[in-house]
């Protein structure tokens, strides 16, 4: 007995610190306590005599002073639980069937030892009346009891009350009224059995030591808590772990728990730009001058420009609102539809003219005579101002001699002119260059002036 007194004691201060019924989450549960036995329900014939004396443990009952009970129970789910009771007591109270109407007597049999090993199932009300402390149940089971030298077989029946201190630890109490098969026998009688002590719940699993099982556990490894079935939330912002992507950074649940340092509406984890607001459609970086360029890409930040320059606006050298990159003269204003050239007008074309009557070529030849090189000289310049434009340059001849010596001298001509701009800087695909012979005169041919102004070269705007 004295061993069995330091192991509940043992017990007793290894208990936890919260509450619940015998359950599937502990669903081994040990008692250990003192019981008393007595006999006095067999001795009384009438209900009213039984119960009357019910709790006249003083009188009647025989109580061991020791750990004089211990029972192991296993939860089975519905509320049931299975056990087995083992017990002792010696009995120095024995009462006695009255004579008559005289008084019950009781008396010491001599201190018969008391032994009994049941069964019992135990049926928890503490679901029934919503309570977390208080469990009341009722059991039903069987049994065999050992009386000084005689023994029978019971059937057990009764009620049970436990109070839990905590998950793993609770008071009960139990009255268990056992009748006996040999009844009959003065030496087996029916008694009530009182049982008072602690119970111990054990067997559930808790791995990571959360105070949250395993099997309620949605995350059994990590230690969690308990608003998060078990789950850790490791930055403290309402949001478990596993369900937050940014763990370990408090952020509000509309960006799954990730921040948005810089208040734009956009998570850090997925803003280009933490630390600065921005604009979702530019991955949370700003745009100062609204050009669709970010800031942090813009060589101007300030000003509007292109994305293929860098967020700069293109250069306009010549001011002419056409962009050197577009403008074929971007060092000359011109005109948008001319590609950013200055377009030819009716007098330049008119100065070309001027300088093409003055070229000289050598008698029935189609070289040039040395005064006219100046002249060429200033038709290249006038024709630089205009690259984008193209000409054709017409050879005219007067009526002297043959048509077809006039046509071939007339082609030859314009062609030297043109081969002269060539070689002077003028593109080639900018020019071109026809004989007409004597057929387009602009002066009579029977004068000497008239002949001169018809030997000419003339330039023409090809649009």
């Amino acid at each position: 007995m004295k061993h069995l007194n330091k192991l509940f004691v043992a017990l007793v201060m290894l208990a936890g610190l919260s509450s619940q019924a015998q359950d599937s989450n502990n669903p081994w549960a040990i008692s250990f306590g003192v019981n008393a036995v007595d006999t006095r329900v067999s001795a009384a014939s009438k209900l009213e005599d039984q119960l009357s004396q019910y709790f006249n443990a003083r009188d009647n009952w025989n109580i061991l002073p020791a750990v004089s009970y211990v029972n192991v129970s296993k939860y089975v789910g519905s509320n049931f639980s299975f056990g087995v009771t083992g017990s002792v007591n010696k009995i120095k109270r024995y009462v006695l069937p009255r004579v008559g109407e005289g008084p019950y007597t009781v008396v010491n049999p001599g201190d018969l030892n008391y032994y009994a090993a049941d069964a019992v199932i135990n049926y928890s009300l503490m679901s029934l009346i919503k309570s977390k402390k208080i469990d009341p149940s009722i059991h039903l089971g069987g049994g065999y009891t050992w009386l000084g030298d005689s023994s029978a077989g019971t059937l057990n029946g009764g009620l049970g009350l436990t109070y839990w201190f905590s998950e793993m630890v609770g008071l009960s109490v139990r009255s268990t009224y056992k009748q006996s098969f040999e009844d009959v026998r003065e030496d087996m009688p029916s008694h009530m059995q009182h049982f008072a002590g602690l119970t111990f719940k054990f067997g559930g699993k808790d791995t990571d030591g959360d105070g949250i099982y395993d099997k309620d556990d949605a995350c059994p490894e990590v230690a969690g808590l308990k608003q998060f079935n078990g789950c850790p939330d490791t930055d403290a912002d309402g949001i478990a772990d596993k369900d937050d992507a940014c763990p370990e950074v408090a952020g509000p649940a509309e960006f799954q728990g990730c921040p948005d340092t810089d208040g734009d509406g956009i998570a850090d984890k997925d803003d280009a730009c933490p630390d600065v607001a921005g604009l979702k459609s530019l991955g949370g970086c700003p745009d100062t001058d609204g050009d669709g360029v970010t800031d942090k890409s813009d060589k101007c930040p300030d000003v509007k420009g292109p994305k293929e320059n860098a967020g700069c606006p293109w250069p306009d050298r010549d001011g002419d609102k056409v962009f050197d990159k577009d403008d074929r003269c971007p060092d000359v204003a011109g005109t948008v539809a001319n590609n950013g050239c200055p377009e030819v007008s009716d007098e330049v074309i008119k100065r070309l003219n001027d300088y093409a009557k003055t070229i000289l070529f050598d008698s029935a030849k189609a070289t040039f005579k040395q005064q006219t090189y100046p002249v060429l000289q200033a038709m290249v310049a006038i024709l630089k101002e205009y690259p984008n434009s193209n000409f054709s340059l017409e050879g005219h001849t007067d009526s002297d001699g043959k048509d077809a010596a006039n046509q071939k001298l007339s082609e030859d001509r314009a062609g030297a002119v043109k081969n002269y701009l060539i070689e002077n800087g003028i593109a080639s695909d900018r020019l071109s260059s026809v004989g007409f012979g004597e057929s387009k005169p602009i002066d009579s041919n029977k004068t000497k002036a008239g002949k001169a102004n018809n030997r000419r070269v003339e330039v023409k705007l090809v649009k």
